[in-house]
């Protein structure tokens, strides 16, 4: 009630002592992201595509998420995608009164061909939201899963999604303020669901992030500093294996651990949906 009297200090003491809660409340939500990253991972690989949407703060943070996916593991940029309500122009200016509307959230999942393979996940801190309520219902309406994550647990979203994961973090610092302790729950959710599906997906190696894209210098370098680290090559073995795979840091890395030509790497890793494991037991 006093954190607009205090001395700075204390003002942002106050702050970070709320911000310790978000993960222990999302700690006890575990058991359901695990529930959301597996029906996720179930659907992407039969052909489905993951999407997330929402309104203000929820939907930047998807966006957020979603937009890293094909830099991070090469996924199409069409594979995770995010809407928000108000479309582009929301993401860095408030449109009023769009996330009222059910409709334009249903509307937006139409625009992509939204069908019964797709998981969608809804992001709302109240849960009450109409342009997300929209959209999950209009996913149901049609066989899809719809999880839904939001920081009430008396909310319509919580009792209506397939899967729900609500964080409960309690009152913000400045009241209703939800960018705060809700909107960071949702991020570590969000980092917690697509970095769970894309392991899972066969995305990471040990812990290394086989399929990122050599984008620009920064990732040529990251490229071949993850496989020096996969094989245990030198550098000038890791730049020739990569210059070779046309910087497939994943094939570059089979090629080096399996002792296969390029050609037989790839077929052995394709005929394993690129995860290297299996694919490292198949070539045995």
């Amino acid at each position: 009630m006093d954190i607009d009297s205090v001395s700075t200090i204390e003002m942002l003491q106050m702050i970070n002592d709320e911000d310790k809660k978000v993960a222990l409340a999302v700690e006890k939500e575990i058991v359901n992201i695990a529930s959301a990253v597996d029906i996720i991972v179930e659907k992407l690989q039969k052909g489905g595509r993951l999407i997330y949407i929402g309104a203000g703060t929820s939907g930047r943070i998807g966006i957020l998420d979603a937009s890293e996916c094909p830099p991070t593991y090469g996924t199409d940029p069409e594979l995770v995608q995010a809407f928000i309500a108000g479309g582009e122009k929301a993401i860095v200016k408030s449109i009023e009164g769009a996330e009222d509307d059910p409709e334009l959230g249903v509307n937006d999942l139409k625009n992509i061909n939204f069908n019964r393979k797709d998981v969608l996940v809804g992001i709302a801190a109240s849960g009450r939201t109409p342009y997300v309520l929209g959209a999950v219902r209009y996913a149901q309406s049609i066989g899809s899963i719809a999880a839904g994550i939001s920081n009430n647990p008396d909310s319509e979203l919580n009792h209506i999604a397939d899967i729900s994961i609500c964080p409960v973090t309690g009152p913000e610092a400045v009241t209703g303020s939800t960018r705060m302790k809700a909107g960071t729950s949702q991020k570590l959710v969000l980092n917690m669901i697509s970095t769970g599906v894309m392991i899972k997906y066969g995305k990471v190696y040990e812990n290394l992030m086989v399929d990122v894209k050599a984008s620009n210098d920064k990732l040529v370098d990251r490229c071949k500093n993850i496989v020096m680290e996969a094989t245990g090559i030198s550098a000038e073995e890791a730049k020739a294996v990569l210059k070779e795979t046309n910087y497939n840091c994943k094939l570059a890395i089979f090629m080096k651990i399996s002792d296969l030509n390029m050609e037989d790497a790839k077929r052995i890793l394709d005929e394993n949906k690129g995860y290297i494991r299996k694919a490292l037991e198949a070539a045995k």
